[in-house]
């Protein structure tokens, strides 16, 4: 994937790496950057944290973040990417949760993503409103997480593709 071959060459051009925490995407995305070649001197690793409580134990998301907001939101995803970018020593951390159905998840529908980006100088969010089945939804995010990441490279690193 040309997107992916980008980011990867966007992390090496910065001198930078990442880590991810996915929910939603159950570790497609990690798998997504893994694929080319070479991935390895950029992708450091990534956490697979499903269950609530592993959001909390595994990448230090709140408990309050948890209680009053919920895991799909975009505190979550902040803080998601935040915690996989400590705990992994990454440069960056890139975060998806949200709903990929079959049934709405704490009040939100099915297609309600939320990606987070943790970085050098500080956390950004996307929500994103998708829809298709389970699995498209779940490759969509990924797509957009790596295009959120890339772009966001692009901006703070003038210099990079």
């Amino acid at each position: 994937m040309a997107a992916v071959d980008d980011l990867h060459a966007a992390l090496r051009d910065a001198g930078a790496t990442l880590a991810t925490a996915e929910s939603l995407t159950a570790g497609r995305l990690a798998a997504m950057l893994t694929d080319p070649p070479g991935a390895s001197k950029t992708f450091r690793g990534g956490f697979v944290t499903y269950a609530t409580e592993l959001k909390h134990i595994l990448l230090g998301v709140p408990i309050s973040v948890i209680e009053t907001v919920g895991v799909v939101s975009a505190e979550c995803a902040a803080a998601m990417a935040a915690g996989a970018r400590e705990r992994s020593g990454s440069t960056y951390g890139l975060a998806t949760t949200g709903v990929a159905g079959p049934e709405e998840q704490e009040g939100k529908p099915v297609g309600t993503v939320y990606l987070g980006v943790s970085g050098p100088h500080g956390e950004t969010t996307a929500r994103l409103g998708l829809s298709g089945s389970r699995a498209e939804i779940q490759r969509d995010t990924c797509l957009f997480a790596v295009d959120e990441l890339l772009g966001l490279l692009r901006r703070e690193h003038r210099r990079v593709r």
